[in-house]
């Protein structure tokens, strides 16, 4: 049977890519959306009902988030997987950037809500057909920022940061129930929405940086986040993998 994937935040950017390319190696998916319906919708209608459901939800809204995984799982049968990648409110514009001391714990937690009190609000309202199964996988959309901050985004690399340690936490406490957990940390992606800012003085610096020479795309971390979607996976748990052509060596 056909794993299904639940990928937050997908109607477009990176969350489209991986919600192409899971449909694309036979997975269903589960695409959710908080404002562009349309976009999703049209995914959606694309990918074909038998295989994809667009469902709104805002992941910051634990009882959104409750209706959107019981509308899931009643249209599939089940989710298998989900994967955290909404990004909320923030565009990688380098001279737009707030320097540290202009900066306010608002933005902090905008953030931080936007990153993880999304993963919670989602791992939570999952977990119990996981641990009933005893299968599932979480898979969340870090930053190789954490490790080599090229520009000084505060707030989000803060927030992702702190992805890790729970991600890393849900995989020991669930690893008996046969839930894995994982991140995926791309480079600077070119292009999504969020990243058509970034002047093309950065995506050089980058490349010219990066052993591979080239800048990662968005299709580069759908490819692993697939790979972590499927059973070649069921191995691996409480790892942060980056995807970055080598910038960054762990």
């Amino acid at each position: 049977m056909a794993r299904t994937v639940l990928v937050t935040g997908s109607s477009r950017g990176l969350g489209a890519t991986i919600v192409k390319t899971l449909a694309q190696q036979g997975f269903q998916v589960v695409i959710n959306y908080y404002k562009s319906k349309e976009s999703a919708e049209k995914l959606a209608s694309e990918i074909g009902e038998a295989q994809a459901i667009a469902i709104q939800a805002d992941v910051t809204n634990r009882q959104e988030v409750e209706e959107m995984i019981a509308k899931a799982t009643e249209y599939f049968g089940q989710i298998d997987v989900v994967v955290n990648n909404a990004l909320v409110g923030f565009k990688f514009d380098p001279n737009a950037q707030k320097p540290f001391r202009e900066l306010f714990w608002d933005d902090y937690q905008q953030q931080i809500d936007g990153t993880l009190k999304a993963a919670f609000n989602i791992v939570q309202s999952v977990m119990p057909q996981f641990i009933e199964r005893k299968n599932g996988s979480i898979i969340s959309i870090g930053t190789n920022l954490y490790q080599n901050p090229v520009v000084p985004y505060h707030e989000y690399t803060t927030a992702k940061a702190g992805l890790i340690g729970f991600t890393r936490n849900i995989a020991s406490e669930l690893g008996q129930y046969g839930v894995k957990a994982n991140v995926v940390s791309g480079g600077l992606l070119k292009t999504t929405d969020a990243s058509a800012v970034t002047t093309p003085e950065v995506f050089d610096l980058i490349a010219q940086s990066t052993p591979l020479k080239t800048v990662t795309t968005p299709q580069d971390v759908a490819n692993m986040v697939a790979y972590l979607s499927s059973e070649n996976a069921d191995g691996i748990t409480g790892q942060n993998i980056t995807v970055d052509g080598g910038l960054t060596m762990n």
